[in-house]
C-alpha cells in the first residue's frame, strides 16, 4: 500500500513481473504452459488402472512419484507461516503466537467497498438463505464412491486434535498449540490432563472393563473436563482425551480403540524393555502411535479419498534430501474446508437398529451395550453422503454449515477464486461453471451477482463433484486439502531425520508397529472374536449415481433434533 489510492506488489521470487505480478517470466510461462491441469493430473491417477499396477511394483518409479507428490503439494503451504486474522503484513506477531490459527492468504482490508473486495453488491446474503437454498440437504446423495460413515468418523476424530477453535476468543484462535499430529484426543492437550488419564503403570492409560472388554474410564474414575448433557448417567460420562468426544459413539468407538491401542502397545514395549520405567514406556508409545496414526491417513484414509490407482506411500526418508521443515501450523482455510459436514446421513444404522440424531447424540450406551465390533461393522457397511454438488448437509446440521458462513466473514476471508488462483487452479468464470448445472447456478447468481464473489465455504461445497470413481469432493476442495494435509503429515518431528529410526521406536519391534500400520489392523488387533468387516469405502457398493433418492441409506426425515445451546456450540467445530 502506498497511500489510500495507490499500491505496489512485491514480486519476489514469484516468477512474474508487472504492476500486479501478473506477467510471467520466460521460464515460468514455459512451465506454466506444459504444466497439466489438476483435473489433467487428477484424470490420469484415477484411469489406467493397468498401467498403475505395473507402476506401484517397481519401487524406485513408486518412491519417485510419491517425493514429486509430496513436493509439490507442500511446497504450497508457506512456512514459517505469514499472516493471521489479525495482520494482513508480514510481522513477528502473526509467526510467533500460537494461539491463533495461521492465514493461508491475508484477511481482506477492513475499509474494501465490498465484503470480497471491490466487486459487487456492498452485502452479502444472509448466511441462512444460502444455506436454505443451495446447501441444504432435499433428500439424501450418497456418495457415488462409497465411502462408509467408517470414513467419515475417522476423519471428525483425526482432525479435531488440532481443530478446536476457541470460541472465547473468536473463530481465529485455537486452543490446539500443537497445531499438528499430537494426539491430544487421545492424551489431553495439558500435562494435567494427560496425568488424570494415565495409570501411571506400565506406560498404560486408565480403562475399565465392560462385558470383558476394555473401554475408557469415567469421568469420575479419570476426573477431567468433558461434554456432557445432565441428563447423561455417570456411567456412560466416558473420560478422554478430546473433551468434546462423548457428542456421538463413532467418536468414542475411535478414542476406545486407540486407548486399547495404546495399551496393547505398552505391553509390547514392557516385554522389549524389562528395564523401562512407567514414563519412558508411556511416551515411546505415544511417538509409535504418532507414527500409526500417519501410516494410516496416508495409505488408507487419503488413498480413498484421492481415488487413485496410484499407491500412496507413507516413507519420510523420501525427503530427507529435499528442501522441507519439520514444522507445522494450522491454517484457518484448512479448519473451514473440512466442514464435511454433508457426509452424515438423516440416521444411524448400529446391526438391526436405527437411531435419530436424537437418540445416538451424547449417548456412549450405544457404544458399550452394541460393542466396538458391531459399532466398526455397522459404520463401515452405512454409506456416507456426497460432500461437494451443493444440497447434502443435513438438516439436523443446518446451524453449523450457517455458523461456517458466519465465521469466515467475521474472519474476512478471500473469495473462492481467489483461493483456486492461490493454489494454482483456474478461476471460475461463471456460477454455472461452478455448480455444473442450471438452476443451484441462478440461485447463487441472485445471491452474489459475481463469480468473484463467492465465498469459499459456500463455494466448496456447491461446486459440482470431480467425475467417478471419486466424486465425493469437488476440484478447490481437494486441490487446496492436499498441500495442508501432506504437509502436516510429513512436517511431524517424528519424519525428520532426527526421530525417523528404530531407537525412538523403542527398537525394530516398535518401528515395524509403525511400519506395518493400518485402519484393519488397529480393529483386528483390539478387539475380541472374529475381525468385524473393517474398510473406509462399503463393501460390494452398488453405483448408486450422484442422485440417488435410496431411502434406505439416509432415511430421511427421522427424529428431527431439536439441539441445545450446548451441542449447537460444539458441533459446529465437530
Amino acid at each position: 500500500s502506498k497511500g489510500s489510492d495507490a499500491y505496489e506488489c512485491d514480486c519476489t521470487r514469484t516468477g512474474f513481473y508487472g504492476q500486479n505480478c501478473s506477467t510471467p517470466e520466460f521460464f515460468t510461462w514455459i512451465k506454466l504452459t506444459f504444466k497439466p491441469s489438476p483435473n489433467a493430473v487428477h484424470y490420469a491417477l484415477t484411469h489406467f488402472k493397468g498401467l498403475w499396477v505395473v507402476i506401484n511394483r517397481i519401487s524406485f518409479v513408486r518412491d519417485a512419484i510419491m517425493r514429486y507428490v509430496l513436493t509439490s503439494r507442500s511446497h504450497l503451504i508457506d512456512s514459517p507461516p505469514t499472516y493471521n486474522a489479525d495482520y494482513d503484513y508480514k510481522n513477528w506477531e502473526a509467526y510467533s503466537n500460537l494461539s491463533y490459527y495461521t492465514r493461508t492468504l491475508p484477511p481482506l482490508p477492513k475499509g474494501c467497498p465490498a465484503p470480497l473486495g471491490v466487486l459487487g453488491k456492498v452485502e452479502l446474503p444472509e448466511a441462512k438463505l444460502v444455506v436454505e437454498k443451495v446447501l441444504l440437504r432435499r433428500h439424501f446423495i450418497p456418495d457415488p464412491q462409497g465411502t462408509s460413515l467408517m470414513f467419515a468418523f475417522f476423519a471428525q476424530h483425526f482432525t479435531h486434535q488440532f481443530f478446536k477453535s476457541d470460541m472465547a476468543k473468536g473463530p481465529a484462535f485455537t486452543k490446539s498449540l500443537g497445531h499438528g499430529v499430537d494426539l491430544t484426543h487421545i492424551y489431553g492437550d495439558t500435562l494435567e490432563r494427560q496425568h488424570k488419564l494415565r495409570l501411571f503403570k506400565d506406560g498404560k492409560l486408565k480403562f475399565q472393563v465392560f462385558n470383558g472388554e476394555v473401554y475408557p474410564p469415567t469421568v469420575r474414575e479419570a476426573p477431567v473436563d468433558m461434554i456432557y448433557p445432565p441428563y447423561v448417567p455417570e456411567e456412560h460420562r466416558l473420560a478422554v482425551g478430546h473433551e468434546a468426544f462423548g457428542l456421538v459413539p463413532g467418536l468414542m468407538m475411535y478414542a476406545t480403540l486407540w486407548l486399547r491401542e495404546h495399551n496393547r502397545v505398552c505391553d509390547i514395549m514392557r516385554q522389549e524393555h524389562p528395564e523401562w520405567d512407567d514414563e519412558r514406556i508411556f511416551q515411546t508409545t505415544r511417538l509409535i502411535l504418532i507414527g500409526e496414526t500417519i501410516k494410516i491417513v496416508i495409505e488408507d484414509y487419503v488413498q480413498h479419498l484421492s481415488g487413485y490407482h496410484f499407491k500412496l506411500k507413507f516413507d519420510p526418508e523420501l525427503l530427507f534430501k529435499e528442501r522441507f521443515q519439520y514444522q507445522n501450523r494450522i491454517a484457518s482455510e484448512f479448519n473451514t474446508l473440512y466442514h464435511w459436514h454433508p457426509l452424515m446421513p438423516d440416521a444411524f444404522h448400529i446391526q438391526d437398529q436405527v437411531y435419530s440424531y436424537k437418540q445416538f447424540t451424547f449417548n456412549n450406551s450405544l457404544l458399550m451395550e452394541h460393542g466396538v465390533n458391531s459399532l466398526v461393522e455397522s459404520f463401515t457397511k452405512q454409506v456416507s453422503g456426497r460432500v461437494a454438488g451443493g444440497r447434502n448437509v443435513p438438516h439436523n446440521l443446518m446451524h453449523v454449515a450457517m455458523k461456517s458462513i458466519e465465521h469466515s466473514r467475521n474472519m474476512r476471508y478471500q473469495s473462492l477464486n481467489s483461493y483456486r488462483e492461490r493454489f494454482s487452479m483456474t478461476p471460475y468464470t461463471s456460477f454455472e461453471e461452478l455448480t455444473g448445472e442450471k438452476e443451484m447456478a441462478a440461485e447463487l447468481q441472485k445471491m452474489y451477482g459475481h463469480i468473484d464473489r463467492m465465498e469459499l465455504y459456500p463455494g466448496l461445497l456447491v461446486e459440482k463433484p470431480r467425475p467417478r470413481p471419486s466424486g465425493i469432493f469437488g476440484e478447490t476442495l481437494v486441490e487446496m486439502g492436499a498441500p495442508y494435509s501432506l504437509k502436516g503429515l510429513m512436517g511431524n518431528p517424528i519424519c525428520s531425520p532426527e526421530y525417523w529410526m528404530p531407537s525412538t521406536f523403542g527398537g525394530s519391534v516398535g518401528f515395524e508397529i509403525v511400519n506395518s500400520a493400518s485402519l484393519e489392523k488397529l480393529v483386528c488387533q483390539n478387539v475380541k472374536g472374529p475381525c468385524p468387516v473393517t474398510s473406509f469405502r462399503v463393501p460390494n457398493m452398488p453405483d448408486v449415481g450422484a442422485s440417488s433418492e435410496n431411502s434406505s441409506m439416509g432415511l430421511s426425515g427421522i427424529g428431527q433434533l431439536n439441539p441445545t445451546v450446548l451441542l449447537k456450540d460444539r458441533t459446529s467445530e465437530l
